[in-house]
């Protein structure tokens, strides 16, 4: 049989976060915490995506999930790329790098990624951005991988029912980073988490339900699980984990109280993100096109040279609403807090 979120001795699952933060370390503390881990393949070769499912195993017998983001056509009007790139041309002056090409494709290698998930058979298989096609899907659960797509709306979570979805994690509007919005160009609806909670369970019954977004501590959590969640998703929880890989600038600034709010914005990567605000949210973010991820591709060399300078305010910050009440230390005791 697949698996069960009720087999997890603690109802908390370690958020995917690609781009950094997520490493198979942090799989692994999760899962040998009693929840459930994560290997984030965005981002990722299919032969860094297969080490990275490899080596999280190694370090856990507790279950692993992969995630991949599900390609979509591309949304980005080329006028308002080139309109971008000569607002963004003085940052990239200032940072002494040229603009990253606009090219359309995050996950070029799709099929080459399913065939990973299905060679290697992680425990739970999670989408992002979509719904990948029924027969993608079909073909997972007959290798008792649990399928699971994450949905932001009681529209998405029926296209993800449809298609084939055995659970879903349902994203409210406090989630760090990228909304996984079905369409990229819709700006996130703000309706709460716990509304999400009830709205989808009334339109598609029983099944199971991951809750996701803003949830930063014990009350939080507990608060999620009363309202039908089989398990709560942490994410901005963990990025000051030992074993998680955010960035010395991203980790400062988490605890910088020069950082006070957070925005979603679409300046960074073309798609609808939440963040620390800082300059480059500031300046941008009534400027920017939607475009994911060809904008992602362009602002990549400006981000990457304000992390080796050690400057917060050229880089995206994703966090939570939860931002304020994170700690630093090992996966193990952020977990075992979270569960108490």
């Amino acid at each position: 049989m697949a698996f069960s979120f009720s087999e997890l001795a603690v109802p908390l699952v370690g958020a995917p976060m690609a781009g950094g933060p997520s490493t198979p370390a942090l799989a692994a503390a999760v899962s040998r915490a009693g929840g459930l881990g994560f290997v984030a393949g965005g981002y990722r070769t299919p032969q860094q995506f297969a080490d990275d499912i490899t080596a999280a195993r190694a370090a856990t017998s507790g279950p692993i999930g992969a995630n991949l983001f599900v390609p979509q056509p591309s949304d980005a009007d080329l006028v308002l790329l080139d309109d971008y790139a000569d607002l963004l041309a003085p940052l990239a002056d200032h940072y002494g790098v040229e603009l990253g090409r606009p090219r359309f494709g995050d996950d070029d290698c799709w099929s080459e990624k399913l065939d990973v998930i299905a060679d290697l058979r992680p425990t739970v298989a999670l989408f992002t951005f979509g719904a990948p096609q029924p027969e993608d899907l079909e073909r997972l659960r007959a290798l008792r991988i649990l399928t699971v797509i994450t949905v932001t709306s009681a529209y998405e979570a029926g296209i993800a029912l449809a298609h084939g979805a055995e659970a879903l994690v349902v994203q409210g509007p406090g989630a760090g980073g990228h909304r996984g919005t079905f369409a990229p160009d819709v700006l996130p609806g703000s309706d709460s988490l716990e509304n999400l909670l009830a709205e989808i369970r009334h339109a598609h019954g029983d099944v199971p339900l991951v809750a996701a977004g803003g949830l930063g501590t014990a009350t939080d959590v507990a608060r999620v699980l009363g309202r039908g969640a089989v398990a709560a998703q942490v994410g901005t929880a963990l990025l000051l984990a030992d074993e998680a890989g955010t960035n010395p600038t991203h980790r400062a600034a988490l605890t910088n109280p020069e950082f006070g709010n957070t925005v979603v914005t679409c300046a960074f990567s073309g798609r609808y993100a939440r963040g620390l605000e800082n300059d480059f949210s500031r300046t941008f973010e009534n400027v920017a096109p939607v475009g994911y991820p060809e904008i992602h591709h362009m602002t990549t060399p400006i981000r990457a040279a304000a992390v080796a300078l050690d400057d917060p305010h050229g880089t995206s910050l994703w966090a939570g609403t939860a931002y304020r009440t994170i700690r630093s230390g090992p996966a193990a005791d952020i977990i075992a807090d979270l569960a108490s």
